[in-house]
């Protein structure tokens, strides 16, 4: 497979999130190819570039994380997970205490995180009643559909 068997339409909709995300590069991963859509900075007023290759070697998406590594799954029942893709914020503004800490208790339905995806603001409230035992995500970073944010006792 080669530049010409890329998705034209897959590649205008990863430059639209990257450019709804503020986000300067963004990979795909399927069926055995890796898509990697980037801005370019500075040049001829910007633009975007797409690069396709075969998914030879893995490389880690992110880089390691000061914050612990999750102990448990998103099947874990005291797993909070993210419901979109986007970006999570800890607290409502830049400068407001986060909604919760470790060792709060919490009630269900209570906002623990808001997920920015497409402009929009998602709360991410409290599944069940219980003790926040670890918060997996740092404030401002980008999350994936799935991922463990948090785990309640």
């Amino acid at each position: 497979m080669g530049w010409l068997d890329v998705d034209p339409e897959l590649v205008k909709k990863l430059a639209k999130l990257l450019e709804e995300t503020g986000l300067t590069e963004i990979e795909y991963q399927a069926f055995g190819r890796r898509l990697r859509v980037s801005r370019r900075q500075g040049g001829h007023g910007g633009g975007y570039g797409a690069e396709s290759a075969p998914l030879v070697e893995t490389k880690p998406a992110k880089a390691p994380s000061p914050l612990p590594a999750p102990a448990f799954g998103p099947g874990h029942p005291g797993a909070v997970t993210a419901p979109v893709v986007g970006t999570v914020y800890v607290a409502p503004e830049p400068s407001a205490a986060p909604f919760v800490a470790v060792g709060d208790a919490v009630k269900k339905g209570q906002t623990l995180f808001i997920i920015e995806a497409m402009k929009t603001m998602n709360p991410v409230p409290a599944p069940r009643a219980g003790k926040v035992a670890q918060i997996l995500v740092e404030d401002a970073t980008p999350v994936e559909y799935g991922e463990v944010l948090m785990i309640l006792e």
